[in-house]
């Protein structure tokens, strides 16, 4: 193997890390793949025999155990797959390709299954071809059985790694404990897809579109991960390593420097207060310490499907009312907005099995099943209306397409706010109750909507996609979402205008924001607030204090009149580059290097 090889990918979140790889798998039904070493194929075919020895006792224990509750003869097909799985030809096919193909043993079992299924299907007659899924079926309990050895194995230690994977998706993501990941790689995946998101808000160094990743991967082959340059080096020489660890000390030098002033306040030079608050996806961001409380202005994202997300069933009301509080609590008076349950799509509880769906991003998500099924809104209201006793809670209502729907939630508020106090339960005086701007049918009523809510926060990530036609998880048409397209530009302006019109406060809380130049074009855009994943907090709040209101306001009035997205790529550029000369030119007064 060469001793260092570097790819180009896409970049997808900032920031360098160096770890061994782990592949994993991106869903459910996706059986990873990944090469490993010469040294490495007898431990391999070893892991193979245990596994084919323990599902064949285990099958042997549904023998006796049917054979006892019902009849012998029904009892037999356990021992039929116990056979299936002594099978010479089949055994020898699997090793065969761990050997000369250096494959883990899962892939080399996959392969296995699809070559038996592709021979039965060539055959005649119905029930032939369904012997062929039959005699699948005791495979499958192979590579179930190896994946979760690997997985459990793997998660009960403490090892840091690459996740790499095919396809960058929430579960990728989530698949471990953050304190362990230092990035993650992966051979599909679109720059503002809910598993990018997810990336940049964990603050994971990431980079997609890899070209066959999986097949140079060994697991536990040594990575560098450029988040910024959108490359990897794998298995990299001491020369690499040590240029890695300078860049890597400056950049936490940069970091940090920019962090001993995030607690100042979001002010530009000429005197205009801008709030920036935080992005946040379950109490796990308050344990890590990645930010401080005093350098937010408030939680302006709070997104609670990851709560569900992370439990084998429905969190009761009394779960969500306690890690609500913890919130509320943790902010210390500063406001908390809770956004209701918003799942669908890539979004999905183990446990809530939701329709089959041609385009799930057209689909059943959001708010929408929130009202199908009201009892999981009322548990989450009274949960949230609970925990505003404790401090200022904002309540935020996600894919919210019409002024009926603002209104049936305030129907169900209301209903749920008076059984708490009939109860006895202390709730807040003042809830304010917005939405998430997201849906082009909203966007178009707002002055209607603005009615109806206390506050707005535009989700750039869906009303991106929405307008332009183009799925954020779709790598075939992923040229095509531009955030910076003219509609889109048009589309903020209008939001902006018509909440300062209403006197309405308004926020960006989508992927947007979280680069400080474009969350300086939004603020001159007039939007009130912008909410940011945590890692991206000081970076904004520097570039407010660098800046004027003049200046930003300039910024956007040029923005909302180019013809193309590039022309709007090119203003924030030149931006930068004043920006940055500006922070060079004070750097030894202030001890601040540039974002």
């Amino acid at each position: 193997m060469p001793r260092v090889r570097t790819i180009s990918g896409v970049p997808v979140a900032p920031g360098l890390a160096m770890a061994p790889a782990h592949v994993v798998q991106a869903t459910p039904d996706v059986i990873p793949t990944w090469s490993i070493r010469g040294e490495e194929v007898e431990s391999e075919l070893e892991r193979l025999q245990q596994a084919l020895e323990r599902v064949s006792n285990l099958l042997e224990k549904q023998r006796l155990k049917v054979a006892k509750s019902s009849s012998s003869q029904e009892a037999e097909i356990f021992s039929v797959h116990r056979m299936i799985l002594q099978d010479p030809g089949a055994l020898d096919r699997v090793r065969l390709r761990i050997r000369e193909e250096r494959l883990n043993a899962e892939a080399c079992v996959q392969h296995l299954i699809e070559h038996l299924e592709a021979t039965m299907s060539r055959l005649e007659g119905n029930s032939v071809r369904s012997y062929g899924a039959d005699i699948s079926d005791p495979w499958r309990l192979v590579i179930r059985e190896l994946m979760k050895r690997d997985h459990d194995a793997f998660v009960s230690s403490d090892e840091q790694v690459v996740l790499a994977a095919e396809e960058l998706t929430p579960f990728v993501v989530t698949y471990l404990d953050r304190s362990r990941v230092q990035a993650i790689v992966t051979e599909r995946g679109g720059r503002f897809s809910h598993g990018a998101v997810l990336a940049r808000s964990f603050g994971f160094p990431c980079v997609v579109g890899v070209p066959n990743l999986l097949s140079r991967l060994e697991q536990g082959l040594r990575m560098i991960v450029d988040g910024d340059a959108g490359t990897i080096q794998l298995d990299p020489g001491q020369e690499e390593v040590d240029h890695f660890l300078s860049r890597h000390t400056r950049h936490v030098a940069k970091r940090d420097a920019l962090v001993q002033h995030a607690a100042l306040p979001a002010k530009t030079q000429d005197g205009t207060r801008f709030a920036v608050e935080v992005n946040i996806e379950s109490v796990r961001d308050l344990d890590l310490g990645h930010f401080a409380v005093d350098h937010t202005d408030g939680v302006g994202l709070l997104r609670t499907e990851f709560m569900y997300m992370e439990r084998a069933q429905f969190p009761s009301e009394e779960e969500q009312y306690r890690l609500y509080r913890r919130v509320v609590e943790h902010f210390a008076g500063r406001p908390v907005t809770i956004r209701t349950l918003d799942i669908g799509g890539d979004k999905q509880l183990p446990y809530f099995q939701t329709p089959k769906e041609v385009n799930p991003a057209l689909g059943w998500r959001g708010l929408r099943v929130q009202l199908h099924w009201a009892d999981l809104l009322r548990v989450q209201l009274r949960a949230a209306l609970r925990a505003s006793a404790h401090g200022p809670v904002r309540l935020m209502l996600p894919m919210v397409t019409s002024c009926e729907e603002v209104q049936a939630v305030h129907r169900i508020f209301s209903e749920v706010r008076s059984q708490l106090l009939d109860h006895g339960y202390e709730v807040a005086q003042d809830l304010p109750t917005g939405i998430m701007v997201e849906v082009p049918a909203a966007l178009l009523t707002l002055p209607r909507i603005l009615k109806e809510v206390d506050f707005i926060s535009v989700g750039t990530n869906d009303l991106v996609q929405y307008l332009l036609a183009a799925d954020r998880d779709n790598p075939w048409v992923s040229d095509l979402y531009d955030p910076y397209h003219p509609a889109v530009l048009w589309a903020l302006c209008w939001a902006a205008d018509c909440a300062r019109q209403a006197d309405t406060p308004s926020s960006v809380c989508g992927e947007m924001a979280g680069d400080y130049a474009t969350a300086l074009m939004l603020l001159g855009m007039g939007f009130s607030s912008v909410s940011v994943a945590p890692n991206f907090l000081s970076q904004v709040k520097y570039a407010i204090r660098s800046t004027t209101l003049e200046e930003v306001q300039t910024l956007a009035a040029e923005a909302s009149e180019a013809t193309s997205g590039d022309a709007v790529r090119k203003l924030l550029e030149d931006l930068r580059v004043r920006l940055h000369a500006r922070q060079a030119g004070d750097q030894t007064a202030s001890g601040v290097s540039e974002p």
